[in-house]
């Protein structure tokens, strides 16, 4: 068997993963604009916030309409221009993906089963795409045996949500922090406390870091 050699130099050409969960209105949507050139995936219709920019989208209702935008993507000239994805949320996709497989599955540990094998079929295919690619995913709220809260992404099923942090490169939280002058402030955690759910595969980010993901991009030296 012939082998192909590859240089770690050419990782960068196919783009950052990256997946930010966080509480309702804690801006996880509001990041899309500072993707470059993004396409957003909708599964929650909660595009209310980034209404004054002009970012093309699709909605994607069902599984059917996930595959079809995942291949348009894959395939179409038009979509070529795009140099990101955003999908918004994976945790929404996830339970629409749940809900089908209760309809046509008896047996509810069967439904949990497909949605988990379909669902990381679909994350692992949409990761790989060569764009960037960020994920939204709602907070859930967990207490370890010493009855401390912890904070991750969310997805219906255990399993699925345990193994969401491995397909990407940065895993953030968004946080709403207020600083010396008691003013909320946005900012994304990218480093674990022990307590929220993050990471930074690159090394190259601080646990702070302001809520923009051109700059996050640019600093990791990830561009296309």
């Amino acid at each position: 068997m012939a082998i192909n050699l590859k240089s770690t130099s050419s990782v960068k050409a196919s783009g950052l993963k990256m997946l930010v969960y966080g509480a309702a209105g804690s801006g996880k949507t509001s990041l899309i604009p500072t993707l470059p050139n993004p396409v957003i995936l909708s599964a929650e219709g909660g595009l209310l916030s980034i209404s004054d920019k002009e970012i093309p989208f699709i909605e994607i209702g069902s599984m059917d309409a996930l595959r079809e935008a995942y291949k348009w993507l894959a395939e179409s000239d038009e979509a070529k221009p795009f140099e990101s994805v955003a999908l918004d949320s994976i945790s929404e996709i996830a339970e629409v993906c749940l809900s089908h497989e209760k309809r046509v599955n008896k047996d509810p540990r069967a439904a949990y089963g497909e949605m988990q094998t379909t669902m990381a079929e679909a994350i692992r295919m949409f990761r790989d795409l060569p764009r960037h690619v960020y994920m939204t995913a709602k907070l859930e709220k967990s207490q370890d045996e010493m009855g401390r809260m912890l904070y991750s992404p969310s997805m219906p099923g255990q399993k699925a949500g345990q193994a969401l942090p491995y397909a990407f490169d940065i895993i953030g939280a968004m946080r709403l922090e207020k600083d010396a002058e008691g003013v909320v402030q946005r900012a994304l955690m990218l480093e674990s406390d022990g307590m929220w759910q993050a990471k930074d595969r690159s090394g190259k980010l601080d646990q702070w870091e302001a809520p923009d993901l051109g700059d996050i991009i640019k600093k990791i030296g990830g561009a296309k």
